[in-house]
């Protein structure tokens, strides 16, 4: 693989994949009414769906009703605080001491919540963190291409799993005659010397992937995630309101209609994406609050490929859902 890349100028050799050991690491967690949320550490985005769920809680989110532009509006609002902090400090923890125990503080949140109007739309990408890295950089959002499963078994077993090699066909790349597509995830990385982020030899990249589960007492009740680059911890923040505050099934969840605040796949503008099943009079209340908002078809791809199992522990039930927005399919036997 590293023979047949060098000549196009690729640095790899066979000690870098030698050396590289998978790690064995602790979830980071935060409550949502009752329950618990498990999401994978940095230098995934995990702490950012967190904070999503920590900002919903102090808000009556059954009251505004799904499908409602109260719904919606702060749904996007909690996205925009959340995203200003991930953008901020997100990188390989072994770089850069990132303050995870204020991010997820239920005080902090508070706080940060403060900044939500219910009236008026925040200005997007320009919102400011709650905490600052120390110095100025450029700061992007992510991009990507995943794959996400799960998978329970009658013994008890539960599985959150997510792959990508980030944009489509990775680095569009073969190594070699192996049939090995390489990824391109380090593409991430920053050049800016001052970004928290920035190209550093054996660190981990800034990255969007991040498994989930919700557990209550300490068991696991969902093993959920989705495909969508920044679009995962809203599609996430979706299921999660839908399930727990509105009471849906995990397929209604899902095929439920849905949102993406930031950039969809190949495109460059940061507007909000409402699929067309979202009334045209939300559409034109979320407008007058100024968000910047565009219609996609119904149930678009752009907006995620959600999967789930709920194990419902009283009946030993499971139950699994599939998004109709891509090619998966629930399967039991």
């Amino acid at each position: 693989m590293c023979k047949a890349l060098a000549p196009a100028g690729s640095p790899l050799s066979p000690d870098d994949f030698a050396s590289y050991q998978a790690r064995w690491v602790k979830p980071i967690s935060t409550t949502y009414r009752g329950y618990s949320v498990a999401q994978m550490p940095p230098s995934t985005q995990g702490f950012a769906a967190l904070q999503i769920l920590n900002l919903l809680e102090g808000f009556d989110v059954a009251a505004w009703g799904d499908g409602t532009a109260d719904y919606y509006h702060h749904m996007v609002e909690a996205v925009k605080v959340a995203f200003a902090d991930r953008d901020e400090w997100l990188t390989d923890p072994e770089f850069v001491d990132i303050p995870l125990d204020k991010l997820l503080s239920k005080d902090y949140a508070a706080a940060r919540r403060k900044l939500i109007s219910a009236r008026r739309a925040l200005a997007g990408a320009s919102v400011e963190p709650g905490l600052r890295y120390g110095t100025k950089f450029d700061r992007r959002s992510p991009d990507g291409d995943t794959v996400y499963f799960c998978a329970t078994d009658s013994s008890g077993l539960v599985v959150s799993k997510i792959q990508s090699i980030y944009h489509d066909f990775g680095s569009a790349v073969m190594g070699g005659d192996t049939g090995i597509v390489m990824q391109n995830r380090g593409s991430f990385f920053s050049l800016d010397e001052k970004h928290p982020n920035r190209l550093e030899p054996g660190k981990r990249t800034f990255h969007t992937i991040i498994p989930a589960m919700m557990l209550e007492n300490d068991e696991p009740v969902l093993a959920y995630g989705t495909m969508g680059g920044e679009g995962q911890p809203q599609t996430q923040a979706a299921m999660l309101t839908r399930l727990v505050d509105f009471g849906y099934d995990v397929q209604q969840a899902i095929e439920a209609p849905r949102w993406l605040m930031g950039r969809t796949w190949g495109m460059e503008s940061r507007d909000l994406w409402l699929e067309s099943d979202i009334s045209d009079e939300t559409a034109r209340e979320l407008r007058l609050r100024g968000q910047p908002v565009k219609i996609v078809g119904r149930w678009d791809g752009t907006l995620g490929h959600a999967q789930a199992i709920r194990i419902h522990r009283k009946t030993g039930l499971f139950e699994g859902g599939a998004d109709p927005r891509g090619d998966g399919a629930a399967m039991g036997y």
